[in-house]
């Protein structure tokens, strides 16, 4: 639970719950800064005015001195810093125009080269002692991107095949649970149902086979067989095995007729009455548990299928997170509809502790688009804008933060002839992303075509992504940026429009 709780920035000095890192002393070059407070230092003594939102192209879409920061894994450079970190011992100094960076660079400092250089000419001319070095080099591999990346290894809400992670315990009442038989025995495990159904007929038949049994031995007619003078009650019962026999024929209606109750004694009679009542009850909801749980459409998820990864990219000139769903299945969803949540702690501003909220991730539901028509696989949008969680966060926070989404997919199972028994019950199918399994720069590669006058679906297409050039500011910066652009344009043409006014000539 306590994993859900987002880590905080660098500096943690507003933030009073979460444990601080201790100060280091101050050292000639021990330390590494920043990329950006260099920079913004530099421009500072030259006199350049810094703006407070990252300086990202007009056009392109790429943030100039900053990588984008897809999460893959696979990529070289990240096998390459596996190890100690490249930068302690501080490396050699590097020229000062090589600040590319490559797009799917996750383990690649955020420091631009230049400031490196000069951070480790500084660090070779003045000696710095060995504890603090290794104090530095074990903070900065405790930074470094392998670390995190093996403390975001915990336990998952709901797994990627839609089983919730949530066990109830310490249950008293459970008195609620016998009052709905019905429910609990349709929710038991197939083990456990078929324990339940059969031991159900055993018992009924073993106590009647015992009353009957009883009855024959307090009447004697164990002790009378083959005796023709003697009338009854129970005809050949000579034993518990007998009457075990003479039970389970007359609750099955078998009804071989060597054993049966005769009309000496109305005991019997009322025995066998009160037998098939309670077998026909019994009959009635074993089979209809039997029956509910075979036609429950739960099987019917394991062929909605979704990505493994949610993309992040511009759509329409607006940063949106999207996944893809599908169905596998020719027989489609009826009215189905999907929706998305957030689970992430968070902590008030008066100090409460708030683990596992949930807050909605908006798919649609103003315009209808949460409505799915799913006859092919389909990109799920969910803008990011003021409204949406994710306003805040940047490529660069996005590995510092710890959450999950939980995506629900819900419909009702179409009335075919293959599926007669599960018409107009509703299937739902859930699965989930965390931080990590969210790529930033990406998008899913198309995979329809159209073949012999029909649109074919490619499913070894379906996780496939392609990178995409992403700004990797947050869609609350980029708002702003493009707001800014916006009154410099309009300064810019009024102050045009000013210079190319005709100048009024005088009057005669």
């Amino acid at each position: 639970m306590l994993a859900y709780l987002p880590r905080p920035p660098t500096d943690t000095s507003r933030y009073g719950t979460f444990p601080q890192k201790p100060d280091l002393p101050a050292a000639p070059g021990a330390l590494v800064e920043d990329g950006g407070q260099k920079a913004a230092a530099a421009a500072a003594k030259r006199g350049a005015p810094m703006p407070n939102y990252p300086s990202a192209p007009r056009h392109s879409g790429f943030v100039p001195g900053e990588p984008s920061l897809p999460p893959s894994r696979g990529s070289l450079t990240t096998q390459q810093h596996r190890g100690r970190p490249s930068w302690c011992p501080p490396p050699a100094p590097q020229e000062a125009g090589a600040r590319f960076y490559p797009l799917h660079a996750l383990s690649v400092a955020n420091i631009p080269n230049s400031s490196r250089g000069r951070t480790s000419a500084r660090s070779s001319t003045a000696p710095t002692p060995e504890g603090l070095q290794g104090r530095r080099c074990k903070l900065l591999e405790e930074d470094s991107p392998m670390a995190q990346a093996g403390r975001r290894q915990r336990q998952r809400y709901v797994t990627k095949v839609g089983k919730c992670q949530v066990n109830l315990g310490n249950i008293q009442d459970k008195k609620r649970f016998l009052s709905d038989i019905f429910t609990t025995i349709v929710d038991l495990k197939y083990r456990w149902f078929l324990f339940v159904f059969m031991m159900c007929y055993v018992v009924t038949w073993v106590v009647f086979g015992f009353i009957y049994f009883l009855d024959a031995w307090v009447r004697g007619d164990v002790w009378h067989q083959g005796d023709p003078e003697w009338q009854a009650c129970i005809e050949n019962v000579d034993g518990f095995v007998s009457a075990l026999l003479l039970s389970v024929e007359s609750q099955r209606t078998i009804g071989y007729g060597t054993r049966m109750v005769t009309a000496n004694c109305a005991e019997g009679v009322i025995l066998l009455i009160a037998q098939s009542i309670v077998g026909s009850m019994i009959d009635a909801m074993m089979v209809g548990c039997m029956f509910v749980k075979i036609s429950r459409p739960k099987k019917r998820a394991q062929t909605l299928i979704f990505s493994k990864n949610c993309v992040i990219s511009l759509r329409d000139e607006k940063l949106c997170l999207m996944f893809r769903v599908g169905d596998l299945r020719e027989s489609h969803m009826v009215d189905a509809k999907i929706r998305a949540k957030l689970i992430k702690s968070r902590q008030t501003a008066e100090g409460e502790f708030i683990p596992l909220e949930q807050s909605e991730l908006n798919l649609g539901y103003d315009t209808g688009e949460d409505r799915l028509f799913l006859v092919e696989p389909q990109i799920i949008c969910h803008v990011i804008n003021r409204h949406s969680p994710f306003w805040d966060m940047s490529a660069e926070s996005l590995r510092r933060e710890q959450f999950e989404i939980i995506i629900i997919l819900e419909g009702i199972v179409e009335a075919t002839g293959n599926h007669v028994l599960a018409a107009g019950m509703t299937c739902q199918a859930r699965t989930s992303y965390t931080e990590d399994e969210i790529l930033w720069g990406y998008r899913f590669e198309p995979c329809m075509s159209l073949e012999k006058g029909a649109f074919q679906v490619d499913y070894s297409r379906f996780e496939m992504t392609f990178e995409v050039q992403t700004p990797a500011a947050s869609a609350k910066e980029l708002q702003e940026l493009r707001e800014l652009e916006q009154q410099e344009h309009s300064t810019l043409s009024l102050y045009w429009d000013q210079l190319v006014q005709p100048c009024a000539l005088p009057g005669p």
